[in-house]
């Protein structure tokens, strides 16, 4: 038995070495890797100059919003006018969550398709300032889609709830 000393000590050798390691991947994790799980802080964006723009450029009135708090970010804004006229404005909500308004005189279901992300138009209509609109549901984003919109579509789509959705809507004015 003359080695067996020997492999004794390399198997402890082995041990403290894993032991070791173990300590400074546990040391690494809770120190030198950054845990933030909230989302970013997005950066507020002025939409007035794109909104002119756009009201100016488009074949159907432009819908933004009016008076709603300041507690609601936008955070992008696009106007395509080669690409049917196509109007974008997203929102962070209060609680972080996503609101848009997109207008298009694009095919309607190509429209509410790519505003909800796959949604379905349902039955369940909603009266909100003074307009139908009708829910979307079963996509990325759900929706309300303005049904009295002659030449262009209208969506108000996101992650945010059914009641900041009718929030965007309501605070929706077209100049």
């Amino acid at each position: 038995m003359a080695g067996s000393n020997g492999k004794q000590k390399t198997a402890r050798d082995m041990v403290i070495s894993l032991v070791l390691i173990g300590i400074a991947a546990v040391f690494v994790w809770f120190f030198a890797i950054p845990h933030d799980d909230h989302a970013p802080d997005l950066k507020r964006v002025d939409y007035r100059v794109e909104l002119l723009t756009a009201r100016r450029a488009a074949s159907y009135p432009v819908a933004a919003p009016e008076g709603l708090p300041s507690t609601w970010k936008a955070t992008s804004v696009r106007f395509q006018g080669d690409s049917s006229d196509r109007w974008h404005l997203g929102f962070q909500t209060p609680d972080s969550q996503y609101v848009q308004v997109e207008q298009s005189t694009g095919k309607r279901a190509d429209v509410i398709d790519q505003a909800s992300q796959g949604g379905a138009v349902t039955k369940r209509t909603e009266e909100i300032g003074g307009r139908t609109w009708t829910r979307c549901t079963g996509g990325r984003y759900d929706a309300l889609v303005l049904e009295d919109t002659p030449g262009s579509t209208t969506v108000v789509a996101g992650t945010a709830s059914f009641g900041d959705l009718k929030a965007m809507a309501a605070a929706l004015q077209t100049k």
